[in-house]
């Protein structure tokens, strides 16, 4: 680190280094929970991310932490996919296929995402239930304001019908299942009252 004479060291990006790392291991961890499953080997993670434990013990304390991350960060990506899909479809096909993508997030995060949606939140930060919540009430609302969508439907038995899906499905071997189900589900969400 160099100084002059009277003026302060130039900051490290120290900063940049750390988001980086950070950024790095939320993206490592979804792909080897993807893989292996909520309990892959956290050294898996720091290996495949090219840091050592000690560099994602000090971003995320425990696998409590890096879960809720990875999984903050999907549903982030998910809620900003419902802006999307309502910028350039009908209220319909928008709520639609939102559920379709919700349906996918739920079973791809093998049921972890899902249990953890129909229990109240725990902690500092993203409310990742009320992210859910809110979005789907956002594209319900519009859809029963359109009135194709059941007037009495609300957004949270949208979001349990779905995670029941998930969960039912989890370790089903009809690929095709979860589909199905949730065809019937947009069915009766759009069905005469």
């Amino acid at each position: 680190m160099t100084t002059t004479r009277g003026q302060l060291p130039a900051p490290r990006s120290r900063r940049a280094d750390a988001r980086l790392n950070r950024e790095r291991l939320v993206a490592t961890a979804r792909e080897v929970f993807a893989e292996a499953g909520p309990e892959a080997s956290l050294n898996e993670v720091a290996r495949r991310a090219g840091v050592g434990p000690g560099t994602l013990y000090r971003h995320f304390p425990n696998r409590s932490a890096l879960l809720a991350a990875v999984l903050r960060d999907r549903i982030e990506t998910l809620c900003a996919l419902a802006r999307t899909l309502r910028a350039s479809h009908s209220a319909d096909e928008a709520l639609a296929g939102w559920l379709r993508a919700f349906l996918d997030h739920a079973r791809d995060s093998q049921g972890l995402g899902g249990a953890l949606l129909v229990e109240e939140p725990a902690g500092p930060g993203i409310d990742c239930h009320q992210l859910i919540l809110d979005t789907a009430a956002g594209l319900l609302a519009e859809a029963q304001r359109r009135g194709t969508a059941r007037a009495g439907l609300t957004a949270d038995d949208l979001v349990q019908l779905v995670v029941g899906i998930a969960l039912s499905t989890a370790r089903g071997h009809d690929a095709a299942q979860p589909g199905r189900l949730l065809a019937l589900v947009l069915d009766a969400v759009y069905a005469a009252p």
